[in-house]
């Protein structure tokens, strides 16, 4: 049997869990839209300078909100290099799903 204390942070947990999965599913929507502007503008798939900006800002709110900021930006990353992959999926003529 599970402390009740115990359920009910698991089942924030879980609700936090489910809010991250659906922001990251409407960040990567709007990312492919931007893949698609990228690539009708001959624009190349990565922007190292936008890249480099959105790494200061999230360490910065990292750190507002007590998180650590190498693991913000370790995730930033992970996200960016993903996005990134699909911009040159896009620009290929490829489709992202």
């Amino acid at each position: 049997m599970t402390h009740p204390e115990l359920a009910r942070m698991r089942d924030s947990i879980d609700n936090l869990d489910a809010a991250l999965i659906y922001l990251l599913a409407e960040r990567f929507k709007v990312t492919q839209r931007v893949g698609v502007l990228k690539a009708d503008l001959g624009l190349p798939p990565a922007d190292p300078a936008r890249e480099e900006e959105q790494i200061a800002r999230l360490r910065s709110l990292a750190s507002t909100a007590g998180l650590d900021p190498e693991f913000a930006e370790k995730f930033l990353n992970f996200i960016v290099a993903e996005v990134v992959q699909h911009h040159r999926t896009i620009a290929r003529g490829g489709h992202v799903g």
